[in-house]
């Protein structure tokens, strides 16, 4: 939301700051594993009281699918890498579309599906079992129709991790992909139930969360009714980084700025959490998905 790609100095600048807003924890996009001092990393979150989560980056090149056996052998060692990082910094958790690299489409037959989702299911055993045995569980995104060919839904991801042992991975979508390709959202949250490992959420239009049209009180209900006790993240993109707003469409500010779009939406995250506790009683896992 802020840099690209993200440096020790850049970190130390914007830590207070979202200390100071009230924030709890923070996603740190891995572009390279060598951009950042993870220990120095891992002093300044614990200073502030910030936890880590890491972000896997997969641009173009970076695949574990329909690619060379070298450039999956080589996309899983970057994968390790930051199970890595998450192990120093202190993050238990490491998210992103591992699967292909992002803006990578092509047409997908039926068994040519399904021979990629077993394909997938292989290349991310052994990291799996790494990100496990470290203590760290993997996230996996679904992307939208535009971004990638490989998962889009959750149905599609479940499919692929739900014989990978739980402790290594679960399940981290982002509202913004769900509003496209999901049927209903708090629907597509109650289905992963304990493999949610954690939530991205923006506006439709991936600005500040609330200022949009997205079923809010919905998905909270879903997330209690999941029993859901990870972090839910905002995730935006400033305008400013020319590779970056390309690559996830930014073709105007979505706020006044990006400190904005953080401080308004942590505002409303506050206020959309604060009953939590009170609603968990009435929202049980049997509720129906038209209920939400």
């Amino acid at each position: 939301m802020w840099y690209s790609p993200l440096t020790d100095q850049k970190l130390a600048e914007l830590i207070p700051r979202l200390a100071n807003w009230g924030y709890d924890a923070v996603e740190l996009a891995i572009e390279e594993p060598g951009s950042l001092d993870f220990k120095a990393a891992a002093v300044l979150l614990a200073e502030h009281g910030i936890t880590p989560v890491v972000g896997a980056v997969l641009p173009p090149g970076r695949e574990l699918v329909a690619a060379p056996a070298e450039t999956v052998r080589t996309t899983q060692h970057y994968l390790r890498q930051c199970i890595d990082a998450a192990v120093t910094v202190g993050a238990n958790r490491v998210i992103g579309p591992m699967y292909a690299g992002v803006g990578r489409t092509w047409r997908l037959e039926p068994q040519e599906r399904t021979a990629l989702m077993a394909e997938l299911r292989e290349a991310l055993r052994p990291v799996a079992d790494y990100a496990g045995n470290h203590g760290v569980c993997l996230g996996l995104e679904p992307l939208n129709r535009y971004e990638t060919s490989v998962l889009n839904t959750v149905a599609q991801a479940w499919d692929v991790i739900e014989e990978l042992p739980a402790e290594g991975i679960g399940l981290a979508p982002d509202v913004y992909h769900m509003n496209i390709e999901e049927k209903s959202i708090p629907a597509a949250i109650r289905s992963i139930g304990p493999r949610l490992v954690h939530l991205q959420v923006c506006a439709n239009d991936r600005g500040t969360p609330g200022e949009d049209s997205l079923d809010w009180p919905g998905i909270r209900r879903a997330l209690v009714a999941a029993a859901f006790d990870g972090i839910v993240g905002i995730e935006s993109f400033t305008p400013d980084n020319k590779v970056i707003a390309t690559a996830a469409s930014i073709w105007r500010p979505l706020a006044e700025s990006p400190d904005r779009l953080a401080i308004d939406g942590l505002h409303f995250l506050r206020n959309w959490t604060a009953d939590w506790e009170r609603i968990k009683p009435i929202c049980r896992p049997d509720v129906t998905a038209s209920e939400n």
